[in-house]
This record gives structure tokens, sequence and C-alpha cells, in this order.
């Protein structure tokens, strides 16, 4: 019998292992729990073991964990450099990314993601086929199998986490995304697409999968099966090429684990709100359970600019109706390569989102931020309502906008409703009417004739 050497394989071994201890501490679960989710494949804990030996702290993504919320850097072709790049990653790991994709497509990749990967606590996920890609020199049609096998085998010796991988288009598939109103908009299901078209041949992603498996096992690189046919708008949403897709999905999910990797799925981008929760229990249902990665969804396609409010609100009910991660979306969505400050509100957006589903799932204290903030402020505690805010600086920035004096940081009131019209100061007068008893139900004084 073969040695179990991932997360995966030593579950169903009955073993739970410093991962998954240091996992159950962070989500307030047992690690017996921990250890029978990732058996059944509703749990990864993507941990490269390249990247253990540095400063990677486990965690899990999972329905029994908390929602996670992910952030895409990465340099393009036309701007952004290695200091840039690592700036982004900070900046997502202190406004809370659980994990960070590294999507560079531009020059001197592989310094990149060396530092990213040498400074990052968190996990670290790629889309191989776009280094390849720049090592072709942009020609996809050059590409062999072994060119990806290779490129797959090179990033999980640099310490890759998880890697985005579209096995699931097939050449079958791709007449049913011709009439669509935005095509294909994945850049790798894109790619792939025009290798099948240009040779007649299928999906060698596909075809390859097993060896690519056995590649991801030795490091335990966990799968991130790409949904390469995603709708790109609300127009293509749920249409038959992005369900033929997620049905090849469901195929290689098991086919992963049969392999000893662990597994998890990406989902669609753009969904209107009344199709979010047929998406995810569909999800849910053909892959058996596997965790749901899902980009957004955005719920509405006319706001460029704003992109991270519309698909923060899908991205709740998402994590509400059981998915997994959210891939957050900055307001350069669509627009440009997003900076500092956009990875900052994609990351805020998206916590919020994230947190909310937390709280719809009763996730283990997951309110509990939320009672401490409520009692602070009805207690005009503004010090510790900054100290518990997701964005201290921000709030505290507001309040002081028009009352930055410090004796207004103990007043009773705000700029809102200033010290004669604030709700709970008159909440507390009434309390302190009714004096320290309960309040007891009053009679209302009859009307005198």
């Amino acid at each position: 019998m073969t040695q179990p050497i991932t997360q995966l394989e030593q579950a169903r071994a009955g073993t739970i292992t410093a991962e998954m201890e240091f996992v159950a501490q962070r989500e307030s679960l047992t690690p017996e729990l921990i250890r029978d989710e990732v058996a059944a494949g509703r749990m990864v804990i993507p941990a490269n073991r390249e990247h253990l030996k540095l400063r990677l702290e486990p965690m899990a993504i999972g329905i029994a964990a908390k929602c996670k919320v992910n952030a895409n850097i990465g340099n393009s072709a036309v701007t952004s450099d290695q200091e840039g790049e690592i700036e982004k990653l900070h900046t997502a790991v202190h406004f809370g990314a659980d994990t960070v994709m590294d999507l560079s497509t531009g020059k001197n990749i592989d310094e990149i993601r060396k530092q990213i990967i040498a400074a990052s606590p968190v996990p670290i996920g790629t889309v191989p086929i776009y280094q390849m890609l720049e090592e072709l020199g942009g020609e996809i049609e050059e590409m062999t199998p072994q060119h990806f096998l290779d490129m797959v085998e090179h990033q999980a010796k640099q310490g890759v986490d998880y890697m985005t991988v579209h096995c699931g288009v097939l050449l079958e598939h791709l007449h049913l995304a011709m009439n669509r109103v935005t095509g294909i908009v994945s850049r790798g299901g894109s790619l792939i697409a025009k290798w099948m078209m240009a040779h007649r041949k299928q999906n060698p992603l596909y075809t390859h999968f097993d060896d690519l498996c056995d590649i991801m096992r030795q490091y335990d690189v966990t799968w991130s099966l790409g949904d390469g046919l995603r709708p790109g708008s609300i127009a293509d949403a749920s249409d038959e090429a992005q369900f033929a897709e997620l049905d090849v999905l469901g195929e290689l999910t098991r086919r992963g684990w049969d392999r000893g990797t662990q597994v998890m799925v990406e989902g669609p981008g753009h969904i209107p709100m009344h199709q979010i929760e047929m998406n995810i229990k569909k999800q849910i249902e053909v892959c058996q359970g596997a965790p749901f990665y899902v980009l957004g969804p955005l719920v509405t396609d006319f706001a460029p600019g704003y992109d991270h409010i519309t698909s923060c609100i899908g991205a709740a009910m998402a994590g509400w109706y059981g998915a997994a991660m959210l891939c957050y979306v900055t307001p350069k969505e669509h627009l440009g390569l997003p900076e500092r400050e956009d990875v900052k509100q994609g990351m805020i957006a998206y916590k919020i989102s994230a947190h909310a589903a937390d709280v719809a799932r009763s996730r283990p204290g997951a309110q509990d931020r939320d009672d401490a903030l409520s009692k602070a402020r009805f207690e005009f505690d503004w010090e510790k309502q900054f100290e518990l805010a997701l964005d201290p600086e921000t709030a505290r920035r507001y309040h002081d906008e028009t009352l930055p004096q410090d004796t207004f940081k103990s007043a009773h009131f705000c700029s809102m409703c200033g010290p004669k019209y604030c709700s709970m100061k008159i909440t507390e007068d009434i309390r302190k009417m009714a004096g320290d008893g309960p309040l007891v139900q009053l009679e209302p004084v009859e009307a005198s004739e």
C-alpha cells in the first residue's frame, strides 16, 4: 500500500496531523471533526510541504469551517513589479485575506512568486498556464502536455499550495459558449479552448489529469478545479456550457480523491441573485460536497468601478448557501490591474460578506465581535468601537472629521445626532427614569374628559 502523504490520505487513515490540530484551534472545532471533514473531501488544508518549511500557517476551506476570502494579486505585461506585489500581499493579509493567488502574467514571474511565498503566512495559489504561456512567448498553440506538466511540478517545488487548472473544458463543450453575450471570459479557459480548436484535439489537461494528480500528490498541492466556462455576465448565467463543465468537474473531483489529492472546485463569477442558491446547491450535489470557491458572484453588470459592491452582495448570499471560499473582486475589476488601495477595498467588502455568511451559518464565535462592538456603541466607548472595527483607521478618521478633539472620545453623542437627538442617549435616560429595577409594563394614563 502507498504511504499516506497528503492531508486527505492521512485523514482517511485516521491520523490527526499537526496541521489538523492547528486548524481545529483556529476554527474552534475538534481535531476529530477536522480529520473527518478532510477525509470526506468536504474540507481541504492547502499546505504544500515546501511552504510549510517557511512560514505558512495552516488553514482550512470547507463548509464546516468559517467562510474564507481569497485575494488576487500579480503583475501583468503592462504594469506592476516585485515591490508592488509584495506590498499588495501585505495589504491583503493585513485586511484578513485567508489565501492569496499570484496571477502574474508579465515578466520576472519566478522571482516575484519566490518572494511572495517566502513572505506569506497564508496559502498561495496560482494558475500555472499563465507562466507556461509567458515562457512560450504567448503562443498557446505551441504548448505540449509535457510543457504543462513541467510547469505544475516547477511551481509545486516552489511551494505553491493550490493551483487552478482548467481540466473540465472539453472540446465538445465549445459550441455551447459561442452564442453567449460575453463568450469565454476565463483566461485559462479561453487559452485551452484556443489550443483545442487549433489542434482539433481534446483538452490535454483533461487527458493528462492522472499525471497531474501524481505531481500534486507528491507535494500535497490542492486542486482548485477551474471553471473555464463560467459566465462572464448575468445574461450568460446558468447556461448549458457552465453546467456541462460542472458535470466534468464532478467526475474529476472523484478521480482526484481516488488518487489521494485534496480538491476544491471553482464557481461562477456572474449570477443574478435569484439563481445563486440553485447554483451553490447544484455544485455541492454534483461535486459531492467538495469545497466550493466562487468569484463573487456579481449580481449585476452595470456598475464598473463598483464591482466590489455588486459582487460582495452575491458573495454574502453564496457564503450563506454553502460556498466555502469567496474570491474577492476589487473596484478595478474589468477596468485595470488593482493597486494597493483596490486590494484594500476588495478585502474590506469581502470580509464583510464572509463574516455575514458565518453569522447566518452560526459558525462558532462568529457573532461575538458584533455583540462586543454593539455593546461598545451603546456605551459610547468610542475607543473600543475603533479597536473592534474591521478597519479601525477608517472608523476613527470618519469620527474625527467632524469631532476631532479628545474630549469627544468620551462624549455620549456623535455628529450625526448631536447631544439632544441621540436615540441611545435617550434610551439611557429612560433606563435611569425607570430606576435600578426592571422596567415593568406601564399602563397609559386615561385621557380626561
